[in-house]
């Protein structure tokens, strides 16, 4: 994935050089990134970066005019435009948009430039003039900081991995961050997969210099966003609709070609129904699965007829199974073991979206910000599977989980789940083509804070939106059946039948309880799955590792290798997989989290 690594202090030795060096030659996943490095020796700085040729981060690093201020940036700033024009008004020159305004900001503002940027992004501000360094991410924490620190220097990267590559001793699984991996789906608390690699704050700015060695800084704080008043009902959907017009077209900027991610959702659909009208030529995609066109499809494509927009398929097909193997391996590579092997398909299709546009728009978020969507909780892990040392670590998770869960429901989605959760999937995509999504703009997040109590699990202001934006598009059914300002029973019975076959897929799929499964193995033979499969979702993994993939599944599951990790055992591991492959049980989520795991050992730790 695209971002910045490198050590800050430490010994003015050659050696530094090398090891960032192996650092981003670790990061390099694709021929279409381009790379480099910046050292300065004096001020103990040694940093590179890989980027997407021809996004908005490529050239770094970028200077000042007198060239001594500088600026290596990852990401994309959305900030609002009017701060370039009133650079250009004080008199700065180059001000173009791959990041060198930055760097006229921090001469007008000094280190709270930070607090004016808009996005998901990460970076390294050098003063030569002060002889300072700045290390700083954004407020949510979604363009990832590894860091390590040691009594000499921090060693930090956009990915774990250059830290386990420079540093050998880091190849050590922390027990407590596998433990919620095997029952959240996700490490929590800004702590990382390995020991001693941990992740830096969101909204943190850490500055390096000479008289005060580390002063680690907070620029932001969810409570600046809670302490705002509520706003009543008919104010809140007025600045909802004026926030997501005016913030639209900030995510439609750039050199690049820029598609749509379609679905059959509301949080697409808005961007949709306000899409500016000299936008022109905006390819529109889908993904899609192998058993017939699920509702996502059918929905998007009509979407993109009434916008008059080009609409593709992408589509999860027979080539994918012969894929998997190294698929699986570069989706745990890439996301460092966050993402779990399912990952496999959404890197296969973002490739192929790269194909139509390097710049993928979509609602992700969507659902999360405007509707309070929880995402992800604890869940149990099949009986006698782990030892029983570490079924205590997983059994804990859910106390962590808890606890952090408290407070308020917008902050623990913005400021836990995205970065914690969301991130992984994110980082498969983004190894692919640069993601944009305007649910996560400041603007918006910060007015979500003020929705009116009744307002902020539902669904209605979404739909209000679109119909004031594109009154045909609110007329079509979303992929739930929901349509804008239908009459109530009529929206209920049409909502139930959606949800009844969302349920239905659910329960033939990762949801599929054991007694139903072996019911399901005595009708194998007639293929029930095309009954069920494919109407909402276009990945199907419990039929797949059932069937296509059940040989990959078993080399890898009842290899010597993976039978022996400490923490499994053996004798059951062997069990859950002969009996999911034999179609008699399913165990889909957890040959998930053993697969993503037993490759974490061999790629990121042993290999």
């Amino acid at each position: 994935m695209p971002g910045i690594t490198g050590i800050i202090g430490g010994p003015n030795d050659t050696g530094n050089r090398e090891r960032v060096e192996l650092m981003v030659k670790t990061m390099l996943h694709e021929r279409f990134y381009d790379t480099g490095i910046f050292v300065n020796e004096p001020i103990g700085l040694w940093v590179g970066w890989t980027s997407h040729r021809g996004s908005s981060s490529d050239g770094m690093p970028v200077w000042n005019e007198t060239g001594d201020v500088c600026l290596i940036f990852a990401g994309e700033n959305f900030a609002d435009s009017s701060e370039v024009d009133n650079l250009k008004t004080r008199g700065h020159s180059s001000v173009a948009g791959n990041g060198s305004c930055l760097v006229h900001l921090y001469e007008e503002m000094g280190f709270r430039f930070i607090e004016k940027l808009n996005g998901w992004f990460s970076g390294v501000l050098v003063d030569l003039r002060e002889r300072r360094i700045c290390l700083f991410n954004d407020r949510y924490g979604l363009n990832r900081i590894y860091y390590h620190e040691t009594p000499q220097a921090l060693y930090f990267s956009s990915e774990a991995k250059c830290l386990l590559k420079v540093l050998p001793h880091l190849r050590r699984l922390n027990l407590q961050s596998l433990g919620e991996s095997f029952s959240c789906g996700c490490v929590l608390e800004n702590r990382s997969l390995f020991s001693g690699v941990h992740l830096l704050p969101g909204g943190s700015a850490w500055i390096f210099s000479p008289s005060n060695r580390l002063r680690k800084e907070t620029y932001f704080r969810p409570a600046q966003w809670e302490s705002q008043l509520q706003c009543g009902p008919q104010e809140y959907y007025e600045k909802l609709r004026e926030t997501f017009a005016r913030i639209l077209p900030r995510y439609l900027r750039g050199p690049e070609q820029v598609g749509v991610s379609l679905t059959g959702g509301v949080d697409s659909r808005m961007i949709m129904a306000w899409l500016p009208t000299t936008c022109g030529r905006l390819p529109c995609y889908t993904f899609g699965g192998m058993y017939r066109d699920c509702r996502d499809v059918r929905i998007a494509r009509e979407v993109a007829k009434l916008c008059r927009q080009p609409h593709t398929v992408i589509r999860v097909s027979g080539n994918f199974f012969g894929e998997f193997p190294t698929l699986a391996e570069r989706t745990v590579y890439i996301s460092d073991g966050g993402m779990d092997v399912s990952g496999a398909a959404e890197l296969y299709v973002n490739r192929l979206a790269r194909e139509i546009a390097p710049v993928r728009l979509t609602g992700n978020y969507g659902g999360e910000v405007l509707r309070g969507l929880v995402a992800f909780k604890p869940r149990s892990v099949c009986e006698g599977l782990l030892d029983p040392a570490f079924a205590g670590v997983v059994r804990a998770a859910r106390d962590t989980y808890n606890a952090l869960a408290q407070g308020h429901r917008t902050s623990f989605i913005a400021f836990k789940q995205v970065p914690w959760h969301h991130y992984n999937r994110l980082a498969v995509e983004q190894s692919q083509l640069t993601v944009r999504s305007p649910y996560l703009d400041n603007d918006l997040v910060a007015l979500v804070y003020q929705a009116p109590t009744d307002l902020t699990l539902s669904k209605d202001p979404s739909l209000r939106v679109i119909a004031d934006g594109n009154p045909a598009l609110a007329r079509l059914e979303t992929d739930r059946g929901l349509v804008a300002f239908s009459s109530p029973l009529r929206a209920k019975i049409k909502n139930l039948c959606q949800e009844f076959t969302v349920r239905a897929e659910y329960a033939y799929d990762y949801g599929m309880p054991q007694w139903l499964a072996t019911v399901d193995h005595i009708a194998r033979p007639l293929h029930p799955e095309k009954l069920f499969l494919g109407r909402h979702k276009f990945c199907h993994f419990r039929v797949w590792y059932r069937d296509q993939l059940s040989q990959y599944v078993k080399d890898m599951l009842l290899d010597s290798r993976t039978r022996a990790r400490p923490y499994l055992q053996g004798a059951c591991l062997e069990e859950m997989v002969r009996s999911h492959t034999n179609g008699r049980r399913n165990h889909t989520v957890d040959i998930h989290r053993i697969l993503t795991t037993e490759l974490v050992h061999r790629q990121l730790i042993e290999g």
